[in-house]
């Protein structure tokens, strides 16, 4: 076996799998108020209006995914666009995860498939986000990313705080990672 193909099935085998009882899907029109939902009970993302997300389930579902729950319920979604000077780029907008849910690794998967079929399907190779200096989970959430697809992972400031109109918010500061390689699908 050669480096490239143990660093391949390194990265294969580490793919976080989603818990048992959840499927990854593509968010639909109808998910939008259970994703605001969940949004707003997170409690650290900015909370967007409800029909942003309702815009959102439908002109970026290519780009995003939630996970239902055996009733076929969102319990965790992320959402993401394809930054339109960079194709190869996909951007994470929000990742949340319902409060009964957490602590089961939804949001790494969550990310692990969403990524897997935007590169597969649209030539994703790299990943950007921005996070608040403060979110410790969503910090070790994109590092163990990163880690997980041997991808390199930088940080720079992207919107100060002087650029918010609103005192008090953090500066966000931009994640970019890759570029990483898709693993293949598991046969």
């Amino acid at each position: 076996m050669t480096a490239a193909q143990a660093d391949h099935a390194r990265a294969r085998s580490e793919i976080k799998e989603l818990p048992e009882g959840f499927k990854l899907d593509t968010p639909r029109v109808e998910d939008g108020a259970a994703i605001w939902r969940i949004a707003r009970d997170s409690r650290t993302l900015d909370l967007n209006s409800s029909y942003s997300y309702l815009l959102w389930c439908r002109d970026f579902a290519a780009t995003s995914v939630v996970a239902r729950d055996t009733e076929g319920e969102p319990a965790a979604f992320v959402t993401g666009y394809i930054r339109p000077d960079r194709p190869d780029t996909l951007l994470v907008w929000q990742v949340a995860v319902d409060d009964a849910h957490r602590g089961r690794g939804l949001a790494a998967a969550l990310l692990d498939g969403l990524t897997t079929r935007t590169a597969r399907e649209l030539g994703v190779s790299r990943l950007e986000t921005t996070i608040t200096a403060e979110n410790a989970a969503s910090n070790r959430l994109f590092s163990s990313f990163a880690e997980r697809h041997g991808a390199p992972h930088r940080r720079e400031v992207l919107f100060d705080a002087a650029l918010f109109p609103e005192q008090g918010h953090e500066p966000e500061v931009l994640h970019l990672i890759g570029p990483f390689t898709a693993p293949a699908p598991c046969l």
